[in-house]
């Protein structure tokens, strides 16, 4: 959820503009897909640690989150310099921790009958075919249309982080969340990012120079492992947690 307050700033400094970076999102595209293979051997890593030190997982997962929060900022702060080669590496470090705290989610998934390994190729398939629909539909917006969509996706993803955070402390206190109702959360965090990987196409290249790619990138890399996480927990409250 790194990218709620980075989604909201591009929203203000779109409005009303036309393309800054009209080459931007290409630009950015190889930078995705490295952060995507690091973030699958993080998340391989992650499954070997599980399986063979379980012990140690869940310290490990906790440091890593604060690892990769601290690292969100400082390489989105290197990178809104201009200053790449160090952002570079960062983000590559981000990734690999990024996977590294899936795992426990995929883990759970590859337990979960009826979703298992097929089901999170099937999460992965599901964010590529979105990203080749939103490109076209998101290049295309109006003016109109794209900034009332980038308001409402927004606004929704505001929502549901509170939502998300409102869960986790919910199940530190042993309450956890209803089969039902995490259904409703997954389908809906689903359809939000599934606009928000609309609005990517449609807002990046009128917040970022061509130059500015690997800040664009990591916008893109975020909306697609948050529609990951959210088609995998879908897949699994459906089939149950058993």
């Amino acid at each position: 959820m790194s990218n709620t307050s980075n989604f909201r700033q591009a929203f203000q400094q779109a409005r009303n503009q036309s393309l800054v970076g009209p080459n931007v999102i290409a630009n950015a595209l190889p930078y995705v897909g490295g952060g995507l293979v690091l973030t699958a051997v993080g998340t391989y890593g992650g499954l070997g640690v599980i399986r063979s030190h379980p012990q140690i997982f869940f310290p490990s997962l906790i440091g890593a989150i604060v690892l990769e929060l601290v690292l969100f900022f400082v390489a989105q702060n290197v990178a809104s310099k201009g200053n790449n080669s160090v952002a570079l590496p960062l983000l590559g470090v981000y990734s690999l921790l990024s996977g590294y705290t899936l795992s426990g989610l995929v883990f759970l998934a590859l337990q979960t009958k009826g979703v298992g390994i097929q089901g999170v190729g099937m999460a992965a398939l599901a964010c590529g075919i979105t990203f080749i629909a939103a490109r076209k539909i998101g290049s295309n917006l109006s003016e109109t249309d794209g900034i009332a969509l980038t308001k409402t996706v927004s606004l929704g993803i505001i929502g549901l982080v509170v939502a998300c955070l409102a869960q986790f402390v919910f199940a530190l206190f042993g309450v956890y969340t209803p089969s039902w109702l995490e259904i409703g959360i997954s389908g809906v965090g689903v359809f939000l990012f599934a606009g928000a990987s609309i609005v990517d196409f449609y807002i990046l290249p009128r917040t970022y120079r061509d130059d500015d790619y690997l800040r664009a990138a990591l916008s893109m890399y975020l909306t697609y492992i948050n529609l990951f996480v959210f088609i995998l927990r879908l897949l699994i409250a459906i089939n149950g947690r058993d």
